[in-house]
């Protein structure tokens, strides 16, 4: 990756949160890059995964508000029932439009908003997921620049988010959880 990553976008579902809690964890609470995270969850459950994240990681875990800007140091949640979408002045936009892919929030919708948004400077990471969510908008990233990365499917609980997105991606990178925390530590700005 030649550019400057400015921006980190997760996504997952099945056995996602686990996935993502093993990628996040130790980042240091300087991190210097914001990270949204899209996870699959019912559709009008509130707050828990904040708790869960606030608990484990050392970034500061918030939930998506609208106009929001996003910062480094923060790891951001899409809220559920909301599309996330990401403005011109990296400001956060809700949309409760129709879902995309059965899925609201989408991590389609998310990942390119964000390449429409940061470009060649965008890190996707598609992590753990039972349905092909993601894999659009992670090929959006990769035409537009930025970084594509799957979860190796045999690590994953669920091969079928990251496996759909190393098929329809010839050059998506393929990192188990290890390597990617290691990777996501790398580009930290000290």
């Amino acid at each position: 990756m030649r550019a400057s990553p400015k921006l980190i976008v997760m996504g997952g579902s099945w056995g996602g949160i686990q996935a993502s809690l093993s990628v996040l964890t130790d980042l240091p609470v300087s991190y210097s890059i914001p990270v949204i995270l899209v996870l699959h969850r019912l559709r009008n459950q509130e707050g828990s995964l904040q708790d869960i994240f606030g608990r484990k990681l050392l970034l500061r875990t918030v939930e998506v508000e609208e106009k929001e800007p996003a910062l480094p140091g923060h790891v951001y949640l899409a809220p559920a029932n909301y599309h996330v979408l990401l403005e011109k002045d990296h400001t956060f936009s809700l949309d409760d439009s129709e879902q995309e892919n059965y899925s609201r929030p989408s991590i389609d919708v998310t990942f390119a908003s964000a390449a429409d948004v940061f470009g060649e400077n965008t890190v996707g990471i598609l992590l753990s997921g039972a349905s092909r969510d993601g894999s659009s908008g992670l090929n959006y990233i990769f035409e537009k620049g930025g970084m594509a990365i799957a979860q190796d499917p045999h690590e994953a609980e669920v091969a079928t988010m990251p496996q759909a997105a190393i098929d329809s991606i010839p050059g998506c990178t393929v990192m188990n959880v290890a390597r990617i925390k290691e990777f996501l530590l790398s580009l930290h700005e000290h």
